[in-house]
């Protein structure tokens, strides 16, 4: 019996490898950073999700540094043991206040969000309608959990109503994105908002690539809705530059995820200098139009340059910008062409994107500088004119 589990994972590695899309981690320095070092070779950072370049301002540092310094480097438990602290508390006020909602709850990561909160609000006989592109811990989430999943064309509220529609009876749990992570593109909350409300359901938005860059204050895509969604998702670890979530709702569904949403409970709690690091941060997305300006900047001449090179670029206003190749042999052969010219790049693959849609993801932050975007360009329209297939 032993070996029949080597070999099924034999079997899956090398099936992997035949299609393309077998996954590889490099040990860089700078990750976070304008340039990223593998070994001694600098590259031009075009991966990071640091939409502001927060993860090495000297305010977020030094917040980190005091707080390690007054309260350790650990937390010492689970929140509900030891580890919930007076950091804590501020952050999740500050943040229920910021984001106009009740309640605001802290998890160690995005994914453990809205795991727990697919998970520990849903029962056998309700219904998950998501939308098709929503993010893997979303769909996941709700394939594990008791509901049926079923999942509506990307971004139309239409299809969302037509499912609505059907036999769903029970509660109905909307989900989406506010920004999409592999597309840039942003959901249409009003009209998923009022097709959610009409039939009862509610609404939850997975805000990560929203929060910090859209909105006033990069309160995020969900601020200026008249009816805001039942559940908000907010991370720290891409535009606030650190890591973690947050999870934003109504007083008792708060008090039910402290009673029931294992991810929260059998967690350890951040460590109390992480969290007074994201208070620092959020000081400074509060205060930080400049940066944004700056990023929005950054957006538009890449894409007017993109644009004046022939490529065709998904319809993306946002910092994520996906160049989609198709074939899964030809995006990584660009990448690796775009590494030997500096640029560092990622070939996204399935099953992280839909068969046929392998692709860059190209993210610009408010940390690259004009020259940045005009050597990227450059690079692309470079190693595009030296593929054999016109990539």
């Amino acid at each position: 019996m032993a070996d029949g589990w080597m070999t099924r994972i034999d079997d899956a590695l090398a099936q992997r490898r035949r299609e393309q899309t077998y996954r590889e981690r490099r040990a860089v320095s700078g990750g976070n950073d304008r340039f990223l070092h593998d070994g001694d070779k600098p590259y031009l950072n075009f991966s990071s999700n640091d939409y502001l370049g927060l993860a090495r301002h000297p305010e977020v540092i030094a917040a980190w540094q005091r707080g390690a310094a007054q309260a350790g480097v650990g937390s010492g438990g689970s929140g509900h043991v030891t580890g919930y602290s007076l950091h804590h508390q501020r952050l999740e006020q500050r943040l229920a206040d910021w984001l106009g909602y009740p309640r605001a709850l802290l998890f160690t990561s995005g994914f453990a969000a809205n795991q727990a909160v697919v998970g520990a609000l849903t029962a056998s006989g309700d219904h998950i309608l998501a939308d098709r592109l929503s993010h893997a811990s979303l769909l996941e989430a709700a394939m594990q959990s008791p509901a049926e999943l079923r999942r509506f064309a990307h971004n139309d509220p239409l299809a969302l109503q037509r499912l609505m529609r059907r036999d769903c009876a029970g509660n109905r749990l909307v989900i989406t994105e506010g920004v999409f992570s592999m597309d840039g593109d942003r959901a249409p909350l009003a009209a998923l908002a009022q097709a959610t409300r009409a039939a009862g359901g509610w609404l939850m938005v997975d805000d990560a690539h929203g929060i910090g860059v859209v909105g006033e204050e990069g309160r995020g895509c969900a601020w200026a809705l008249e009816d805001r969604p039942a559940l908000l998702v907010v991370t720290f670890g891409k535009a606030v530059g650190v890591s973690g979530a947050a999870v934003l709702c109504a007083a008792p569904v708060a008090e039910y995820l402290l009673q029931f949403a294992r991810h929260l409970i059998y967690s350890t709690a951040p460590p109390p200098a992480q969290i007074a690091a994201i208070d620092a941060a959020l000081t400074i997305v509060r205060r930080g139009d400049a940066l944004r300006q700056r990023l929005g900047d950054n957006i538009a001449r890449f894409r007017r340059g993109a644009a004046s090179l022939g490529f065709t670029l998904a319809p993306s206003d946002t910092a994520i910008q996906p160049l989609v190749v198709g074939d899964n042999l030809r995006t990584l052969r660009l990448a690796e062409r775009l590494r030997e010219r500096g640029v560092w790049l990622t070939a996204i693959r399935p099953p992280t994107v839909p068969p046929g849609g392998a692709r860059l993801r190209i993210t610009l932050t408010a940390a690259h500088q004009a020259q940045d975007i005009d050597a990227l360009l450059k690079a692309l329209s470079d190693a595009q004119s030296d593929s054999p297939h016109n990539a």
